[in-house]
């Protein structure tokens, strides 16, 4: 069986399915995802015939002999030629397991997950209005039913549910507050610029130190950029004492 099946033919010139993978691997996942039937390969298989017939054209036209299209060849191949070079340059960097550790060991601060608290509110204008909520809340009504009713915070529909932040993320007085309250406990108003919120932490997350394991692949990826960076840094100022180069600004 033809791992590599002919779909199509325009003017002796062969469409194959490999034609049309490579097509699609140039569109990105998302788009490509949009082909993935029958009727989408058959729509690609057109639009390759398309392209095939645009070129015997320019052919049979001369596209190809005109001074216009020569200058931008040459402006592409140009720059073809410069990402190959650069390609060059860059090949073969590695980095060892010792690099990987040394890092690590040197850089542990980057790799900490800050403290973190996963916290609902309620949000009413005025504190007295806040207090008789609390009491309602404190006699018996769920912080959620309470937030559903009473808040004006869109949150209200998730039961007031803010998710998961770390310090940085909320105005600092909610901030504050939400960092010092247990876990479970409501809070006693509390005034921002927004008005005044009631506050239940459900969890409590801890600083932690992300282990070497779980980020080994990112200091690889990121030492092997650096190196990468390093080694065309050092080229081209070595190229600068080859070529005279002149600047303008």
């Amino acid at each position: 069986m033809n791992e590599n099946p002919i779909l199509a033919t325009v003017n002796g010139k062969e469409i194959t399915q490999k034609d049309v993978y490579v097509f699609l691997n140039e569109l990105g996942p998302q788009v490509a995802m949009q082909f993935q039937s029958p009727d989408g390969m058959k729509r690609v298989v057109d639009e390759l015939i398309n392209q095939e017939l645009l070129y015997f054209d320019a052919i049979e036209n001369g596209f190809d002999e005109e001074e216009t299209y020569k200058l931008a060849l040459e402006k592409v191949k140009e720059n073809v030629l410069k990402q190959y070079a650069f390609n060059k340059i860059i090949s073969g960097i590695f980095v060892t397991e010792e690099e990987i550790n040394e890092y690590y060991n040197e850089h542990k601060m980057n790799f900490q997950t800050p403290e973190s608290v996963r916290a609902s509110h309620i949000l009413v204008k005025e504190e007295d209005e806040a207090k008789k909520i609390q009491k309602e809340i404190n006699e018996g009504l769920s912080f959620e039913e309470a937030a559903k009713k009473y808040s004006t915070c869109p949150s209200k529909e998730n039961g007031g549910d803010l998710g998961e932040f770390t310090k940085g993320q909320m105005v600092k007085e909610f901030e504050d507050a939400a960092f010092s309250i247990e876990e479970g406990k409501l809070s006693e108003p509390v005034k921002t610029q927004f008005g005044y919120h009631l506050i239940k932490v459900q969890y409590k997350k801890e600083a932690e130190m992300r282990s070497l394991e779980e980020v080994k692949n990112q200091i690889n990826e990121q030492m092997i950029m650096l190196k990468q960076q390093e080694k065309y840094l050092d080229k081209t100022q070595e190229l600068r004492s080859k070529y005279e180069v002149k600047m303008n600004i």
